[in-house]
């Protein structure tokens, strides 16, 4: 097999699960026209390793596992992935927190090129991504020898996540870079789905007035849908809503079946994290409000009056 036909895609996981991105990363790289192998680096990651095997479309999973390789550190996954770097034409991660924060380290050891957020292979040289917080797509080539790429998950269907029987290989675990030290992880815990996997989401903005409004408002409402909370900027900025909820250019890029967005004004930045749900429904009082270009449905109505009806006739 020869560099030109081969991909790595870099598995997000919890050790045992892997998370829903690497199954959209899974399939822009089948896109490339490659081989695609995934590579599971973690400690006692067995579970997750299997789990990558059975993913669609993977030929063969490499799996790197040390207590280095625990946590995640951009440093040590880094190191990793440069050392199996060789043969490879692309080294593809999920646009998340985790794959931005190690994709450039990659890029400046092999002395590449990142493209970040692709949307699109148009061939494996070329990719779309989108600029100007999503209202235009511009198209980048890329002539290193190896592309190094972040898949903004929204732009593809994710592939199967079982079906598949890729072989798993185990490969030699970089030893700890030293340069970070892993301290503590906070990790919110909620019955509710998490905000990037979510099929549906209930976004509430700077109209809410405050956390307890925001909370005795949309809380009923997430409740009967089955729904994650999530928030506009000036919501998480006022002190509404948690910074893990915020949802635009500068939180997170969702594409729900179904977004409800609730004093919601629409600013650039905000549409730019959830123009792409399959429906988006809008509940504000200003008909001028720039959400309402781009909703399926449209109420103009007070939230406060509105929302609670809405929960009354589900």
């Amino acid at each position: 097999m020869t560099a030109s036909n081969q991909v790595l895609v870099v598995a997000e996981h919890d050790q045992v699960s892997i998370r829903t991105a690497t199954l959209n990363t899974v399939a822009a790289a089948l896109q490339c026209g490659a081989e695609v192998h995934v590579l599971v680096a973690g400690h006692d990651a067995v579970g997750a390793a299997k789990a990558a095997g059975a993913i669609g479309g993977v030929a063969r999973v490499l799996h790197a596992d040390a207590p280095q390789l625990a946590n995640g550190l951009a440093e040590n996954i880094a190191a990793q992935v440069v050392a199996l770097a060789a043969g490879y034409s692309h080294i593809l991660f999920p646009a998340t927190s985790a794959g931005k924060n190690v994709a450039p380290r990659v890029a400046a050891l092999l002395d590449v090129a990142q493209v970040s957020d692709i949307v699109r292979v148009m061939s494996p040289d070329t990719f779309q991504r989108p600029v100007y917080a999503g209202n235009a797509l511009v198209t980048v080539q890329s002539r290193d020898p190896v592309k190094v790429l972040t898949v903004r998950a929204t732009g593809f269907d994710a592939v199967a996540a079982v079906g598949g029987a890729a072989q798993i290989e185990t490969r030699v675990a970089v030893a700890d870079s030293g340069l970070s030290t892993f301290v503590e992880r906070v990790v919110a815990k909620s019955d509710r789905p998490e905000l990037g996997d979510a099929q549906i989401v209930v976004s509430g903005g700077r109209a809410l007035g405050s956390n307890e409004k925001f909370t005795e408002v949309l809380t009923p409402l997430a409740d009967k849908l089955g729904a994650a909370l999530g928030a506009s900027r000036a919501a998480v900025d006022a002190g509404f809503a948690p910074n893990d909820w915020q949802v635009g250019q500068t939180g997170k890029i969702v594409a729900p079946q179904l977004y409800v967005a609730c004093g919601i004004s629409g600013a650039i930045q905000h549409l730019a994290g959830m123009k792409d749900s399959k429906v988006i429904v809008a509940i504000n009082k200003d008909p001028e409000a720039p959400i309402f270009s781009i909703a399926d449905y449209g109420l103009e109505a007070d939230l406060f009056d509105a929302v609670p009806q809405l929960v009354d006739a589900i």
